[in-house]
């Protein structure tokens, strides 16, 4: 896989999934914007250490103007986004009745609304080179639903509706659109629940068990480096027919 001249921005990409997905793009030799609140100068050595150039771009993607503004600080620095992976998201726990509206707001426009604008402005460029990938990080909460996640799931089940639509629009065309649907991934979040379920029965490795076992019947956890994998492939000539997919990397989750 040669990515070398192709440049990436890669959303929520400075921990985490995104990370990893950004250092596989920049093993195979693209470039990288990088995007999101986490440790900027560890995420960017550390694609630097791949032998990529990499920039950051600070954008709230909850906020139209400053995603505009990243894609713009993309064009002048790289020449334009060639792969668009929308990974950034944000997760809020309740029940429907009891749900902030203004968590839900922030939910949509991050996890979705966010997807939509990146598209929008990277697709004429692609357009114009002839050739992109689109690549959206839904999850397995695009394909089925759980309890006191209404706006994550609702955002993420928009996810793979808006990466159909871009599917079609894109068909005879060399820029393909594909959604990712993750299931359990081991980030410093998840962690963050196990840890608090350990606390509670004193057990990390019981913790960890449990969390897997109500959903995931591999009861392992997907990695940020597989999913980086899976990107590659979907940036290779054999991922050229693979369009409008959501495909779901789970552990068997929506197999159930």
């Amino acid at each position: 896989m040669n990515l070398q001249g192709k440049t990436a921005l890669v959303t929520g990409s400075t921990s985490g999934i995104g990370l990893g997905i950004a250092l596989k793009l920049a093993e195979a030799g693209a470039n990288l914007v990088l995007n999101g609140f986490g440790d900027v100068d560890a995420a960017l050595a550390a694609i630097r250490a791949c032998g990529g150039q990499a920039i950051h771009h600070p954008a709230d993607v909850s906020d139209p103007e400053q995603i505009a503004a990243m894609v713009a600080a993309a064009e002048q620095q790289f020449g334009g986004v060639d792969i668009l992976v929308n990974n950034a998201g944000i997760q809020h726990v309740a029940p429907v009745e009891q749900f902030p509206v203004e968590r839900w707001d922030a939910i949509i426009a991050i996890n979705l609304s966010s997807a939509f604008h990146t598209t929008r402005l990277a697709l004429p460029g692609m357009r114009q080179r002839g050739w992109g990938r689109i690549i959206n990080l839904a999850s397995v909460h695009g394909l089925v639903g759980s309890a006191q996640k209404a706006a994550y799931v609702a955002a993420k089940h928009g996810l793979v509706g808006l990466t159909k639509v871009v599917a079609l629009e894109t068909a005879t065309t060399a820029i393909t659109c594909n959604a990712i649907c993750p299931g359990w991934v081991l980030t410093p979040l998840v962690q963050q629940q196990i840890d608090e379920r350990a606390r509670v029965d004193g057990d990390t490795q019981r913790a960890r068990h449990d969390l897997l076992a109500e959903k995931q019947p591999s009861l392992d956890f997907v990695t940020p480096a597989q999913l980086g994998a899976l990107v590659l492939f979907l940036c290779s000539e054999a991922g050229e027919q693979v369009r409008g997919a959501a495909w779901n990397m789970d552990g068997g989750w929506a197999a159930q």
